[in-house]
């Protein structure tokens, strides 16, 4: 009789986790973050996605899209990875994270920086030729702002955006590369002193440095939420193979230099998130009074 109990308890265990992986897989939530600062003018609003990996939600990501037509945001700020890249020689299927930027790009500004898979295509010639170069001027042509270690600056509201276009050198697995000493400032210029400095940059793991450099706000994705969230834990394991990172999704402050690490809306070599669903990020950030 133990046995039976024992053996139901873990086959309820399993279903459960099966529900709550296709809950949290197919599903997603908007987490809302709100800042202050006396550089900006204004209150302003900002929807942040990340790492969709070729994820739709709903017909031409409908739901997605609603949600964010819901919040109606000034702008939009992209950090990456909006599809897979892998060097198997497999058709790019971008066409899901193309159209959701174009659909928004037609609505709202929209400024895009690069994730690890949209450098990897980019760098990968060999098997994909030009694709990235036409995939970034087809979507420049909708109106997206690209941002590859580049920055443009938003005049009625003080604020200034820069993307950070991170080599592979800085995704290296398990363990985590030092930042060389000036590397952000030889590949970005100096951060703005005077306007909101907002800085996109895909991998959190570097956000002491961004912080350095001058960044109010890092806005990032890639840990995918640690994947497996744990109560008091947290995220269990990042795509760099780290157990329990440090970054692994919301808001951290180091000398009131603020990140909101996005969740992200996706996954690709590990299809699985548990008690961690998908989400948009929210970021209202108010005139300091």
């Amino acid at each position: 009789m133990t046995f039976f109990y024992c053996a139901a308890a873990i086959i309820l265990f399993i279903i459960l986790c099966v529900v709550v992986i296709y809950h949290d897989t197919h599903n997603f939530v908007v987490r809302t973050y709100d800042l202050e600062s006396d550089k900006i003018k204004d209150d302003h609003t900002f929807v942040l996605i990340s790492d969709l990996h070729g994820y739709s939600f709903g017909k031409n990501n409908e739901k997605l899209i609603d949600a964010i037509d819901a919040v109606n945001p000034d702008i939009i700020l992209c950090a990456g990875d909006l599809f897979n890249a892998r060097k198997d020689k497999k058709p790019i299927k971008y066409e899901t994270g193309f159209e959701l930027a174009k659909n928004l790009a037609n609505k709202y500004p929209f400024y895009y920086a690069n994730g690890n898979h949209e450098y990897r295509l980019k760098i990968w010639t060999s098997d994909y030729g030009n694709f990235y170069d036409r995939y970034k001027s087809r979507l420049k042509k909708a109106g997206v702002t690209f941002l590859e270690n580049e920055s443009v600056e938003i005049a009625d509201g003080n604020i200034r955006i820069t993307g950070l276009d991170l080599n592979m050198n800085y995704y290296r697995k398990i363990v985590k590369r030092k930042m060389e000493p000036g590397f952000l400032k030889r590949t970005l210029g100096d951060s703005s002193k005077k306007e909101f400095q907002i800085l996109i940059a895909h991998n959190p793991q570097y956000f002491e440095e961004y912080a350095k450099w001058g960044a109010d706000l890092t806005v990032a994705g890639h840990v995918h939420g640690g994947i497996v969230r744990l109560p008091l834990l947290g995220g269990v394991i990042s795509p760099t193979i780290a157990l329990f990172p440090k970054y692994d999704g919301g808001h951290f402050e180091i000398d009131k230099k603020h990140l909101v690490l996005s969740r992200g809306l996706g996954t690709h070599t590990i299809q699985v998130r548990m008690f961690n669903p998908c989400e948009i990020d929210v970021i209202k950030i108010h005139e300091a009074k």
